[in-house]
Parts: C-alpha cells; structure tokens; sequence
C-alpha cells in the first residue's frame, strides 16, 4: 500500500476507522425495520425520514470521530446553552396545542428540551468525574440540583414524555455513580403505594372536579384513561383501544405488509408517530415483535460493554446512561401502545418519523462509538 495520506484504501480505512461494527449492524436493522413500517404507514413521509436518517447517521459519525475527552468538554457549554433555550422557550416560545414547546430562530423552529436528553447525562458524567474518589452526598445533591432545573423548566412547557426522559437520563449518571439503594427504596415504595392507590380508588379519583396535586386536568385523564379506556371510548381513549385492537389482530405472523387493516382505514392514530410499533404488530404480528426486541436487547448490551470497559469514570457513567435512555424510549413507548403506561408521546426509538428525536438518538450512538474507540486507542 502507498505511503500516500491520499491513497483511497487509506482514506477507506480513516473513514470508517471510528465505527463500531456490532452497533452499525444494530442500526442497520433498525433503520431497515424503520424504512418497512414507514413506507406502510405513511409512505407520503417515506422521503423526509430518508433525508432524517441521513442527518442523524452524519451526526452519529461525527461523534464518534470526537475523543471521549472532547465530549466530556462539551458538557457546561451544552448544558448552559440548554438552560438558557428553555428559559427563553418560556418567556418567547410558541405555543402549540397547548404547549409551549417551540422556539422559533428565524430559519427554523427548535425543541430546545430535545437538547437536555444529552446534555443532561453528558454534564452529570463531567461533573463526578472532576469529583472522582471524593463523590459523597453533597455532589448527589449538587447533581440532583443540576438535574432539577432544566427538568422543572420542561414539566412547565408542560411536556411530561420528555421531562420524563431528562430525569431518567440525569438518575442513570446519579446511580450509576454510586448512590446508595437506602434513598432509592424509600421513593420507589411511595411510588408503589401511590399506583396502588390510583388502582384501587381509580373510580372515585377519576371523577369531574376531583383534582390531582401537581398534575394538570389532561395528566389526569392520561392515567385515567389508562385505568378503563372504555369510560371515553371516541374521545381520550381511542388511542389506546384502536392501539391494542390491532396488536392483538396482527396474531402470530401478522396479516401482512401493507395489509393491516387498523392501519390503513386510518383507525389507528399517529401510525407514524408513537402508536407505529401498533402497526408492526399488527401487519408482522409477534415474530415481527420478537425480532425488534431481539435487536433492541442487542443495542443496550453493546452498550453496557462499552460501558463497563470504557476507561474513565466519565466514560462509563456516559455510556451507561446513554444506553439506559435507548432502553426508556423502548420501554415507555411500548408500555403505552400496549395499554400498561399512559400516552406521553415518546416515539419508538430509531422507527417513529421525526428527526429531532432521531438526530438525538443517533447521536447518543456516536457517543459509544466514541468511548468505544477510545478504549481501543488506550489498548495500542
């Protein structure tokens, strides 16, 4: 081979010498998967979630060209900047069904909370790595301070889906860190004691002018709604029911590609969006099911490998809580298309159409890349 930094086997080589081979395996199925289920679900959408993935496969290769260090460096920059977008979020932001979610820049409109699923679990990483060896209660206090400011910013747009995914990226760093199972059991009881009473007493919870603390009216029907969808059938629990009407039609193998009935008679709502792993099911039936799952388990266990050989404490509380995130979204969408967790609007992750979501996703899989590389670079 020449010597030549141009040869074109070399340039090959230095293109693709920051990609892990097993998660683009990963995510060639997955954006296979995607490309099927959206050219039958919406195949109007089919050539801007092509022009999406292509953005968020050249974000997810520019980080993982970034050194974990690098990365690192970008947390109280990314972090602020998010802070600062959600502040003006709620002071100029449009409002739109109701929320005020949206900031408009001129050229486009902008999700900054989108920003915080990142930044959140990348400053928490930067933080107890400058405080490794010394991480007592104060730093999981700061940190949960830390944590609190973007997430209370976000409840208030109200957007509950990704408030809820900022917090579960932010806890990932903090129990990974190290923080103790004794102030962890205690809320995790209260949360049990407080489902089991919305269980029990959901009729008399549940009824006109009975108000919930800390939840809006529409938070309130979500959970309710979730107890017996039947009470609002043509209103408020429409999703869910048209949702399990076609998981449960699709069977064993499903009914088909492009054949599902709930899908195309437009029974079922937002089939691109948060109900599509509905269509799945319903046209791929459970084997469809399975093989995603099968490559959804596959994503988060390269991910705690990456994690628990990364070579820093920063690292590996990064990749850990980067692969719990792609575990939440899968987890939290699948509950609530299948009737087990309210609808909050979390997308299936690396298949629902969007591309704010996806760019974020994929670039939290340039993040392993990234760690990943470093690792081998430490090796040689």
């Amino acid at each position: 081979m020449s010597d030549s930094p141009f040869h074109p086997l070399r340039l090959l080589q230095a293109f693709f010498r920051p990609i892990d081979p097993i998660l683009i395996l990963i995510m060639a199925g997955l954006f296979g998967y995607a490309f099927v289920l959206m050219s039958s679900a919406s195949p109007e959408r089919l050539d801007s979630q092509l022009t999406h993935m292509m953005v968020a496969v050249a974000v997810m290769w520019c980080a993982a060209w970034l050194p974990g260090q690098r990365l690192l460096s970008f947390a109280v920059p990314l972090y602020l900047l998010g802070v600062v977008l959600l502040v003006a979020v709620e002071l100029f932001g449009e409002v739109s069904k109701g929320a005020q979610r949206w900031l408009d820049i001129g050229v486009t409109r902008i999700q900054p909370s989108e920003l915080m699923k990142i930044a959140m679990p990348l400053m928490l990483a930067w933080f107890f790595q400058q405080r490794e060896g010394r991480i007592g209660w104060r730093e999981f206090l700061i940190a949960t301070m830390l944590l609190a400011v973007p997430v209370g910013l976000i409840v208030k747009q109200p957007d509950l889906g990704t408030s809820l995914l900022v917090t579960a990226a932010g806890f990932y760093v903090i129990f990974f860190a190290g923080l103790s199972w004794r102030l962890i059991v205690p809320v995790a009881l209260v949360g049990i004691v407080s489902i089991g009473s919305i269980v029990a007493f959901g009729d008399t919870l549940c009824q006109p002018g009975v108000d919930w603390v800390g939840m809006r009216e529409y938070q309130k029907h979500r959970v309710c709604t979730l107890l017996d969808p039947t009470q609002d059938p043509l209103g408020k629990g429409f999703h869910i029911i048209q949702s399990t009407i076609a998981i449960g039609s699709g069977g064993l193998s499903g009914k088909g590609w492009m054949d599902g009935t709930q899908t195309h008679l437009s029974f079922l709502p937002e089939r691109h969006t948060d109900f599509i792993f509905a269509v799945l099911a319903e046209e791929f039936g459970l084997v469809g099911a399975l093989v995603l799952l099968v490559l959804y388990l596959a994503l988060f266990a390269r991910g705690f490998v990456i994690a628990a050989h990364a070579p820093t404490l920063g690292m590996r509380l990064l990749a850990g809580a980067v692969t719990m995130i792609f575990f939440t979204y899968a987890f939290v969408n699948m509950g609530m298309v299948t009737g087990i967790l309210p609808v909050v609007g979390v997308p299936l992750p690396f298949i629902s159409y969007g591309g704010t979501a996806l760019v974020t996703l994929c670039l939290g899989v340039g993040i392993l890349m990234s760690i990943q590389r470093g690792k081998l670079v430490n090796k040689h």
